[in-house]
């Protein structure tokens, strides 16, 4: 397996749920990191927590493409030569037909989850190739495969974020740089209070009698196909827990 010390890993959206989860399994590894996300005293309390681990965290928003360019070419070395980037930072909003649903939380997901993404991997990117060195871990979802109404606009998001992955494979041909998505199901962190705009009660009844993933059980999975040999890249992982599976296509007797 790899050895983290002295390696720089960057995580987008640590401030919770999955982001947080992996930057606790690579800082145990011994990793450098460089936290970001959007809520300032979060990444703080997060850099308090993993100390004296060697920590970067920026305050920051991956919609805003200067200023994920900006940060990232700030870095001071050691940090700037970045060895693994784990794009974690999406959101699902709403669960309302299509026909019914807010176009601004369209816009956020398309912002975040795709453009978001883009922009930090096309910042990274380069220094990796040229570093002939490096790893891209996306974190996608079953919903980029496996449609469920509601899921509209967020999974075509995921369904980008798979596609997006294997071409970024395909670019980085005759490179060592390693491209992995992570697909996760059922899962219970922040998500799904985020999708139902704060309705805790709502959130909690998604994962009422199920035994859901938790966050450690992905940060797991980020972190086994980072640490594996450098010759070793995984394509994916759809993960998903016990408790849930495939439905059958659905037929409406009425049509």
């Amino acid at each position: 397996m790899t050895s983290f010390t002295d390696r720089t890993v960057f995580i987008t959206g640590a401030t919770s749920g999955f982001g947080a989860a992996a930057a606790r399994r690579f800082a145990a590894a011994g990793a450098r990191l460089v936290i970001c996300g959007r809520r300032a005293g979060r990444l703080e309390a997060l850099t308090a927590e993993l100390g004296p681990a060697p920590i970067r965290a920026l305050t920051l928003d991956v919609r805003d493409r200067a200023a994920v360019f900006e940060a990232i070419a700030a870095l001071p070395s050691p940090f700037d030569a970045i060895d693994v980037l784990v794009n974690n930072a999406g959101l699902a909003l709403g669960l309302e037909p299509a026909h019914q649903a807010n176009l601004e939380d369209w816009d956020k997901m398309v912002d975040t989850n795709i453009k978001g993404l883009m922009y930090c991997t096309r910042a990274v990117l380069p220094g990796m190739v040229t570093r002939n060195h490096g790893h891209i871990i996306n974190l996608g979802s079953i919903a980029g495969s496996h449609p469920y109404p509601g899921g509209n606009a967020y999974g075509g998001t995921k369904a980008f974020v798979k596609q997006f992955s294997l071409n970024l494979r395909a670019d980085l041909y005759g490179s060592k740089v390693r491209v992995t998505n992570i697909e996760p199901g059922l899962c219970e962190t922040e998500f799904s209070v985020v999708r139902f705009h704060g309705d805790a009660e709502r959130a909690a009844q998604v994962y009422e009698g199920t035994t859901p993933l938790t966050a450690d059980d992905i940060a797991e999975c980020i972190f086994w196909s980072a640490a594996l040999p450098a010759h070793v890249n995984i394509n994916s992982i759809e993960v998903m827990p016990v408790a849930q599976t495939f439905a059958g296509a659905r037929v409406y007797k009425e049509c």
